[in-house]
């Protein structure tokens, strides 16, 4: 198993958390984003830098990723793309992605930003918090715990 992070908006506060879990098992780990993200020095990570674009890095990893490999993610057709290819995906908040609960998290997507696009004014997500980091550590954990 390999993971695949989408770096550009990975969480300053999770990159100790899955530096611990990639050193201590020896995780392969490609970092794919379209500027310099650093989540720490390991011989097990690979730091790769697309091409400035919408979804130049989305469609690097979907590219990359094999089943059974993990994609940690913010971006819901990410995640959706990549479950897809019977891989796995879990978002920075905790949230592990399934077969059973992708397309509800694509259809709430999908309805928010139509309501944006209708000029009706919405409230984004709440700031990341150590609550969030706790609770990505703690799925990660889990998932680690029955694949690795």
């Amino acid at each position: 198993m390999k993971i695949y992070v989408d770096g550009d908006a990975f969480a300053n506060l999770l990159k100790p958390i899955l530096l611990r879990s990639i050193e201590r098992l020896s995780l392969e780990t490609v970092v794919v984003s379209n500027k310099k993200i650093n989540i720490g020095k390991s011989k097990h990570i690979t730091y790769l830098i697309v091409d400035a674009g919408a979804d130049e890095a989305d469609n690097r990893i979907v590219e990359m990723v094999q089943e059974g490999d993990l994609v940690i993610t913010a971006d819901i057709p990410l995640a959706d793309r990549v479950i897809s290819k019977n891989a796995h995906a879990i978002d920075q908040r905790g949230e592990l992605y399934s077969v059973d609960n992708i397309k509800q998290y694509l259809a709430m997507r999908n309805l928010m930003e139509k309501i944006r696009d209708s000029g009706e004014m919405t409230r984004g997500p709440t700031a990341f918090s150590q609550k969030d980091a706790h609770e990505f550590a703690n799925q990660l954990h889990k998932f680690l715990t029955k694949y690795c």
